[in-house]
């Protein structure tokens, strides 16, 4: 009998604890071999003052395991509470989210029958950085940080995961006709890692037709690798079109631990009645299976839930036509699946984790997959210009030039003002629509030198004389490219 893989287990709030009982009773029957260590996260963690829904013991569970089985938690409404599983994941390095989506026609009523693709998400930067500021009365900012190092990651992550699955197609979606320099980047990288995976089919969409083709031919994708916020979104949207979002299973992976939960929430409207489908929770236990190196457990546990789904076993939510008697409850249903443990599906594609050998065995963390990073060598950084964001309300572009025009210090000239991304001068219109947010662009003329000096000189003029400086980003070169967008109108 081999050794037992300790697991850290949070029941979670809502119908967390009722599908999460589920899912513990089939893989006890299906033979697991796992040793549970529990913890409390979510919202009682959150009202005894935990401001990210999870106690400091609790992360000495996590560290020691490295493997993380997760229900659906309830955030509290209102201010000081952080989301816990932007925390987890970012606190642990999760770089990578994996969401599978499949369609169980007919069995499970969907208008895309043919839909078998995989979303791979970045996991830790874009705008759930979280940095986000009020900077005038009108005007508030989130920073989208988007980073070399996590593209690379993300992006060979999703190669990997498609040669190791078996899967033809990646197709990387951004929105880099806009944000040239981040999603820019994003797609440079998809561009450069892709010549490395030759049988592999590649394309880029930008993210706006991307979601509208995912939504009508979902068939025509495999896998699609994303910056997080368009990750999260396409995801639900995926999920939604296989007929429920209460099937869809989560895995977020990182180097050293990963957590395996479903993608729904705690829907509290529902909790303590019985009823709600613990499907996507115990498919992202199969996928944690696999990940613990069990994957012969994970085969028979997929094939035998396909085989329930197949036979007319359904809950509430997916109870029709093809349904046999009443809508089965939490523990109902996960009983029927332990009924078929060991049958496959007949109509359904029985499920086959390649990695098994004859013996039904694998690796431990078969399922994560080393990403090699070595770290580029420092670019020479010239410092140009900065911008200065400025605070003025009641006011022209013209008149906010003329107090700058007045105040500028050697050896910058103010070269432009922006509002809200638009140019207003010089050159502005006057149906454009200002607010209280200025943007002021100071630059050295071509060649000469710029210090910190000079900056802090410059905004020392500026304040002394009342200016509002709100802000400041440097203007930079990187090996002679420039490291800053021009901005619209220039």
């Amino acid at each position: 009998m081999s050794e037992l893989t300790p697991i850290t287990v949070a029941r979670g709030d809502g119908i967390g604890p009722e599908i999460m009982d589920a899912t513990l009773r089939v893989l006890q029957a299906a033979g697991a071999r796992i040793a549970p260590e529990f913890i409390e996260i979510g919202e009682q963690q959150y009202r005894a003052g935990h401001s990210s829904g999870i106690a400091p013991e609790a992360w000495d569970s996590l560290r020691r395991t490295k493997v993380f089985l997760k229900a659906p938690i309830t955030t509290p409404q209102g201010g000081g509470f952080k989301s816990l599983n932007v925390t987890i994941r970012k606190t642990l390095g999760l770089y990578a989210n994996v969401r599978p989506c499949v369609s169980y026609a007919p069995f499970v009523r969907t208008l895309h029958p043919k839909m078998n693709l995989v979303i791979v998400r970045e996991n830790e930067e874009d705008l759930y950085a979280g940095i986000e500021h009020r900077q005038t009365d009108e005007v508030f900012q989130c920073l989208k940080l988007i980073t070399r190092p996590g593209c690379e990651k993300i992006v060979r992550y999703a190669f990997e995961y498609a040669r190791r699955h078996g899967r033809k197609k990646v197709t990387c979606m951004t929105k880099d006709n806009i944000m040239k320099m981040t999603d820019g980047l994003f797609h440079r990288v998809f561009d450069e890692i892709a010549p490395q995976y030759p049988e592999i089919e590649t394309e880029h969409l930008i993210i706006d037709i991307g979601a509208a083709r995912l939504a009508t031919r979902p068939e025509r994708f495999d896998v699609i690798v994303t910056p997080n916020l368009y990750g999260d979104i396409l995801s639900d949207i995926a999920a939604e079109l296989t007929g429920s979002v209460g099937l869809a299973p989560s895995a977020n992976i990182g180097d050293h631990v990963a957590m395996f939960e479903a993608i729904h929430g705690s829907a509290p409207d529902i909790a303590g009645k019985g009823i709600a489908n613990p499907s996507g929770l115990l498919l992202a236990a199969v996928l944690m299976l696999v990940h613990i190196g069990q994957p012969a457990v994970a085969e028979t546990i997929h094939n035998a839930w396909l085989r329930t789904i197949e036979d007319g076993v359904h809950t509430a939510e997916l109870h029709g036509s093809l349904s046999i008697g009443r809508p089965f409850g939490s523990m109902d249903f996960a009983d029927a699946v332990i009924e078929r443990l060991g049958q496959r599906p007949e109509q359904l594609a029985p499920v086959r984790y390649a990695w098994a050998d004859a013996a039904g065995s694998a690796p431990a963390a078969a399922a994560a997959i080393p990403v090699a990073l070595p770290r580029r060598a420092p670019a020479v950084k010239g410092l140009v210009g900065v911008d200065v964001f400025v605070h003025a309300a009641g006011v022209s572009a013209d008149f906010v030039a003329g107090q700058l025009s007045a105040l500028v210090t050697p050896p910058f000239t103010l070269q432009m003002i922006t509002n809200r991304g638009v140019k207003v001068r010089p050159g502005g219109f006057p149906e454009t629509f200002c607010t209280d947010h200025w943007r002021c662009r100071f630059v050295a003329p071509q060649g000469q030198t710029v210090t910190h000096a000079d900056i802090i000189g410059l905004l020392h003029a500026l304040t002394a004389r009342g200016v509002d400086v709100i802000k400041t980003e440097n203007l930079c070169t990187f090996d002679g490219e420039r490291g800053y967008a021009l901005g619209q109108g220039q």
